[in-house]
Formats: structure tokens, C-alpha cells, sequence
């Protein structure tokens, strides 16, 4: 929707004058309370005043920011409420009382299939709209076996908010389903796993393109990152510079990054430049891969890591990582973060998208965990 446009001088609107009010920018019917025209969004200038009932009870809200008890009054049934007023909220997400704009679910959300697994993510501090999205599923039993995905739909395209979560849900739903079982081995089944993730990838592309208008100048695109626990057995892979993080409890094991950006600032560091250098130089965040229609290669890094002591998996989005790129001090930061949120991966992805937000949360945040052992 568009801003607000200053209307014309607003006509009497009392009754004697005009017993069925009209907006005075377009003619939409309006009632003597509204402020702002439902139809093209115009200022009014109400005759009487908004009747705002008592406070309902709070009702858990799952998938966009929590609105302030202060600021919940009842709304019209079955209609989300305003947070500024307590109108009711349209279909196109803007309160048909005030014309304030809703947040939107995508906003931030939380996912949590089973207690070992759990991501989060947001749109930040600086951006209008989160672009990035995650996608997870797993076993009850903890340490069975998990698909994390995260998404990172590239600013510059369109309706890469609406193409990202389409690809990672394919890209999960897949994997999910997929459980390929190799020739028994762990090496065979590390390969067939592989190729999943290969497919995955492409079904993943196919998502995005099927969410992007056949007209489209500036072609929707994202990228991928993911990865599958089968017990002790990870398999990952990656297109872009969306992370793939093996992060063992400290003293344990070493940390390790598993995925290997698509990305100029990749490139510089294989040329020798220090990582601090790469990827806060010019074009530090240009990937040279990505999944949509305009992408010539859409077949992920793959990898395989086999997990012998206790820590966590963690896929996500460089707007975590920016702030926090070395395994190291991922590592460091986790075992912060976890002693006071402990071992369940729900608040602990939580705490990292609010540490990432407390840093200035220049991008969209996705964090996507398993905890092994």
C-alpha cells in the first residue's frame, strides 16, 4: 500500500449535511467515526468519536511481534486487532479504523517441530520487510534425525519475501521426505543424502520461479542453505552465503564453518585476503550464486560431517553472521547465549536473533538449530 497523500479540504460530514459520508478524495462510502478512508486510504476528519470497548483477553499470537496488553482492546470478531487503537485490521493488513499497518506474520516467527529443533526469524531493525525464511522438521526422538533450511531472498529482486519461503519449505518438505538409505554404509549413505540435497536444491529453484511474475524485469531469487541429521551423520549443503555451522560445546571440540560461501568475498579469501578484510570490503556480500530464474547454476556445495560429542547445528543467514563470522566466536557466543537460555534451541535462537538485532540488525536474521548429544 502505498503512503498516505494529503486529501483535499474535507466537506461537512455532519449529519444534516451529508446523511451517508463520502471520502472526499475518492467517494467511497465512509461512516462519521473513520479517519482514514478503507478504500484509497485519504485522511478524514470524523464528526464523532471511535467507541472503544474494554480490553480483551490476550490471546497467544505465534507468528508476527507481540502487541502490548495496553494496546489490545477488542477488535471486530474474527479480525485481527490494531495495536494502536484496537480496530479491526483488514485484509490488506492497514487497521480500517486508523490506517495503521499491522506487522505482518513474516515479520518474526518461530518454528519448533520437537525439542531438540527449533528456529527463528526477523526481519531486523533496518529493513522494511523480512525477506529471509526458514523451514524445519524433525523426529520426536532427540538426535534422530532433522532438515533445517534457511532462505535469503536477495533484496534487490522482487518478491524474493514471497520466493524465499516458498523455496525453503520445498526444499524441506523434500528432504523430509527423502530418506535414502545408500548401500548401508555411512559413506554411501552420506552420498545419497548428498544428491537429495541436489535435488532438493532444484525443486527449491523451481519454487522460486513459479513465484515470480513471467514479466518480471528483476527476477525473484534467494539463497539456500541446509542441512540433514541422521544421528551422528550430518549432511549439508549450500547456494549463496546463507551458513551451514558445527559448533561443539566448548572444551569438547573444535568449531567448524561446514558450508563454503558462493561469494566475492569468498573468492578474495581464497585468494589470501584475511576474512575480516573479504568481508567488509567493496562487494563483501555479492554472491555468485543464488537460486531464480535468472541463475545459470543452481547445484549446492555439498558436504558431510560425522558428530562424536555434545553441541549444536546452526544454519543461518548472514544477518547472524555478519556480526559474528568465525567459528570460534559463534561458538563463543552460543555457550554465552545457552547458559541462560539452556539446552532447549527455541530460546536459544531467539537470544541469537536478539544479540543480532542488539548489533544493529542491519539485515533479516534467520537462526535454525539441532542440538546433538
Amino acid at each position: 500500500m502505498t503512503d498516505f497523500l494529503p486529501a483535499a479540504a474535507a466537506p461537512d460530514l455532519s449529519a444534516a449535511a451529508a446523511p451517508t459520508p463520502s471520502c472526499p478524495s475518492c467517494g467511497a462510502d465512509v461512516t462519521a467515526a473513520e479517519r482514514f478512508c478503507e478504500a484509497c486510504g485519504a485522511p478524514l476528519s470524523p464528526t464523532v468519536d471511535v467507541v472503544v470497548e474494554a480490553p480483551a483477553a490476550e490471546r497467544p499470537i505465534e507468528l508476527s511481534r507481540p502487541v502490548p496488553a495496553s494496546a489490545a482492546p477488542a477488535a471486530t470478531a474474527g479480525a485481527p486487532a490494531c495495536a494502536s487503537c484496537g480496530g479491526a485490521v483488514g485484509e490488506d493488513g492497514y487497521c480500517t479504523t486508523c490506517g495503521s499497518k499491522a506487522p505482518s506474520p513474516r515479520d518474526h516467527y518461530v518454528e519448533q517441530p520437537a525439542s531438540w529443533v527449533a528456529a527463528c526469524c526477523d526481519r531486523g531493525v533496518r529493513h522494511d520487510r523480512n525477506e529471509d525464511a526458514t523451514a524445519v522438521s524433525a523426529d520426536p526422538v532427540p538426535g534422530s534425525r532433522a532438515v533445517l533450511v534457511v532462505c535469503d531472498g536477495v533484496s534487490t529482486s522482487t518478491d524474493s519475501d514471497v520466493a524465499s519461503l516458498a523455496a525453503a519449505r520445498s526444499a524441506r518438505d523434500l528432504l523430509t521426505a527423502s530418506r535414502p538409505s545408500g548401500l548401508g554404509v555411512t559413506a554411501s549413505r552420506a552420498a545419497a543424502l548428498a544428491q537429495a540435497l541436489e535435488t532438493a536444491s532444484a525443486q527449491a529453484n523451481e519454487a522460486v520461479i513459479a513465484n515470480t511474475a513471467p514479466d518480471s524485469d528483476n527476477a525473484a531469487s534467494c539463497t539456500l542453505a541446509a542441512a540433514v541429521v541422521e544421528g551422528d551423520l550430518v549432511v549439508y549443503g549450500n547456494v549463496g552465503d546463507s551458513r551451514v555451522y558445527w559448533l561443539p560445546d566448548p572444551g569438547v571440540g573444535d568449531p567448524l564453518q561446514l558450508s563454503t560461501d558462493d561469494s566475492v568475498a569468498q573468492a578474495r579469501m581464497e585468494m589470501g585476503v584475511a576474512r575480516a578484510d573479504a568481508e567488509n570490503g567493496p562487494q563483501a556480500h555479492a554472491i555468485t550464486k543464488w537460486l531464480g530464474r535468472d541463475s545459470q547454476d543452481v547445484r549446492p556445495r555439498t558436504g558431510s560431517v560425522a558428530l562424536s560429542v555434545p553441541g549444536w547445528l546452526l544454519v543461518c543467514s548472514d544477518g547472524l553472521w555478519n556480526y559474528c563470522s568465525s567459528a570460534a566466536d559463534l561458538q563463543s557466543l552460543v555457550a554465552e547465549l545457552s547458559a541462560a537460555a539452556g539446552p532447549d534451541p527455541l530460546p536459544l535462537s531467539v537470544a541469537l536473533v536478539d544479540w543480532a538485532n542488539a548489533q544493529g540488525g542491519r539485515d533479516n536474521i534467520s537462526v535454525a538449530l539441532a542440538r546433538h548429544g
